[in-house]
């Protein structure tokens, strides 16, 4: 006997509706171990200068918190920081990686983190509630650095404006998410020794704060997989590995993956339970992470502690 004409119909929405109930009931042990974490986002990368990319970040952080997590985002700028420079006919160098930052040049990325990359991510994030608040370093005193010299071949380069961080005062961010809110931060330092601003990486910023923090998670967006186990020889990437491993693969590594992974290393050396690298060309690759049994990228995880309680001697036998 027919169930009649809507039976079609039907049976096609169950069989539409069953995968997404599989996918939530398979992120619920995720939801229940981060609520009420912390989760410090570094955004960069692809994931900054494509539109759709960027719209799908936002929806993953706003997801995050409204899934009861507590997600910071830091942010750098690089390709925007370069576009305005070339536009003002103001010279891009680069030494040991990192931006050599003149006065003049200071300006400009203080204008363009603060003025540029921060607003669209604050609006983006806003587009779903008003949640976000940009803040830069500078702030409150949320980070205070020192000035920072490359090492080059055993020589002390001079890299002008570019800082190292000395100290994080988390209180400003903590009453932002207290309240329920979403903080944003440019990757801008005060000087802890006089009146001068420094240029920071935004992945060592990232990690900075998640430390100070004592975030559940950092979590580094890029435009790789993940840190390659034999690059270029393989593609294969490390789904995971302890501090100590890392820190043995940091001297072959290329010089645009050292500050992220130098970042990962010192925020599981601080407290923070997990570090994660991850692709952000992959459209919500934050919730693919966090919220699923196989996640995506490389994480980093502090090392074992020791077993405390020694082994029973053969002499003392079983208890």
């Amino acid at each position: 006997m027919s169930d009649g004409p809507d039976s079609g119909g039907k049976s096609t929405r169950k069989h539409t509706a069953l995968p997404k109930t599989q996918t939530l009931i398979e992120a619920l042990p995720w939801l229940t171990r981060h609520h009420g974490k912390t989760v410090v986002i570094k955004f960069g990368g692809n994931a900054m200068v494509d539109e759709e990319l960027k719209a799908a970040f936002a929806q993953d952080v706003v997801f995050l918190r409204h899934a009861g997590l507590r997600p910071v985002v830091v942010h750098g700028g690089g390709p925007q920081i370069s576009r305005q420079l070339d536009a003002l006919g103001l010279e891009s160098e680069f030494k040991a990686g990192l931006r050599v930052t003149t006065p003049e040049t200071m300006d400009v990325v203080r204008m363009v983190l603060a003025g540029q990359v921060q607003r669209e991510l604050v609006n983006l994030l806003n587009q779903h509630g008003p949640l976000a608040v940009g803040m830069t370093g500078e702030d409150a005193h949320i980070m205070a650095a020192t000035k920072h010299y490359a090492d080059i071949d055993g020589e002390r380069v001079d890299l002008g404006r570019v800082g190292e961080i000395h100290a994080v005062d988390t209180g400003a961010i903590e009453a932002l998410l207290d309240d329920g809110r979403i903080p944003v931060i440019s990757s801008i330092a005060r000087s802890a020794d006089d009146d001068h601003v420094y240029n920071v990486n935004a992945d060592t910023a990232a990690a900075a704060l998640a430390a100070a923090l004592g975030a559940e998670t950092l979590m580094v967006l890029t435009d790789v997989e993940g840190l390659y186990e034999d690059w270029p020889r393989s593609d294969e990437v490390i789904s995971r590995l302890t501090a100590k491993e890392l820190e043995k693969l940091l001297p072959d590594l290329a010089s645009g993956m050292v500050p992220k992974m130098e970042g990962c290393l010192h925020a599981v050396r601080n407290g923070v339970h997990t570090a994660r690298v991850l692709d952000g060309r992959v459209p919500h690759s934050i919730l693919l992470e966090i919220f699923t049994d196989e996640g995506i990228g490389t994480m980093v995880v502090p090392d074992p502690t020791p077993d405390p309680t020694p082994a029973p001697t053969q002499e003392e036998g079983p208890a």
